[in-house]
């Protein structure tokens, strides 16, 4: 690699041109509003419902991916069963299907008439069209972030710890909760940040299933989406800019969380070792 500067001096421009002259453009065209305008833009109830639901929805479906993606990673790596490599390849299916092509098929399964639709509807539950619809579209396509970031650090993770731990009496959830489990907890939260960031500005998996009613099922994206079709591109803008600056300062704060939670667990290794000397 070339010396520090040069380096630096690429890793800015790069920067500015992906991300921060983008960012600048959109802050601009928003600045074409008024205060008034602005405000009026941002702030109608139409729009905050739109907010509370792809920000609810998004952290919802974020935290049961943790929850279950840590456990589809625990099995991919902690056992061995027929089929394995074929899961193994089938969390990444979201990742490489089109969103549309996603969208459409949750639909088709999670309508009236759809293979689960069809049984969920008879003890009461309605999937798609409705909120529970979104939630899982946004479940499916943020789980290999969970999967990938948490199943790697389980390989890495030292087995003699928690044969150690066995060796002193530690039950299995013992062992879990004080072993393995603060070595996964930067990685869970990790995963938590990036599924909540794909699940925030989702829109293609999302509108078929939605129904898009206002004030019930419509997300900021396809809000922005309807204000570009009406060629209200500072109005479109101004949403944008609200919504990335709510996303950036949810992100910020979950990556300082997670540098913590690192630092604490050093110093806390760093004590173990220090006792031993």
């Amino acid at each position: 690699m070339p010396g520090f500067r040069l380096a630096l001096g690429f890793t800015l421009f790069y920067l500015s041109v992906i991300v921060l002259i983008p960012m600048s453009a959109l802050l601009m065209k928003s600045l074409s509003l008024s205060g008034e305008q602005f405000w009026a833009a941002v702030s109608s109830p139409r729009v905050v419902a739109s907010y509370r639901l792809s920000f609810g929805l998004a952290a919802l479906a974020a935290i049961i991916n943790v929850i279950f993606g840590g456990i589809l990673a625990w099995v991919l790596v902690r056992y061995r069963f027929p089929g394995k490599k074929l899961f193994d390849a089938l969390v990444d299916l979201p990742f490489a299907l089109p969103t549309a092509v996603a969208g459409i098929a949750l639909t088709a399964l999670y309508s009236s008439n759809g293979l689960f639709g069809r049984y969920l509807e008879m003890i009461g539950i309605k999937v798609a069209f409705t909120p529970l619809g979104i939630l899982v579209a946004l479940v499916f396509i943020g789980l290999p972030f969970v999967v990938r970031t948490v199943q790697p650090v389980l390989e890495e993770a030292e087995r003699e710890l928690e044969e150690a731990a066995a060796s002193l009496g530690a039950s299995r959830w013992q062992s879990f909760t004080r072993v393995i489990f603060p070595t996964i907890l930067p990685a869970l939260l990790t995963g938590f940040a990036l599924a909540f960031a794909r699940a925030t500005g989702e829109y293609g998996s999302v509108i078929f299933i939605a129904g898009n009613m206002p004030m019930v099922s419509e997300i900021t994206p396809l809000f922005i989406v309807t204000k570009l079709e009406q060629y209200d591109y500072a109005g479109a803008t101004a949403i944008a800019l609200v919504m990335l600056g709510i996303s950036f300062a949810l992100l910020l704060t979950i990556n300082l969380l997670q540098a913590w939670v690192r630092s604490r667990g050093t110093r806390a290794a760093e004590a173990r070792i220090g006792g031993r000397a």
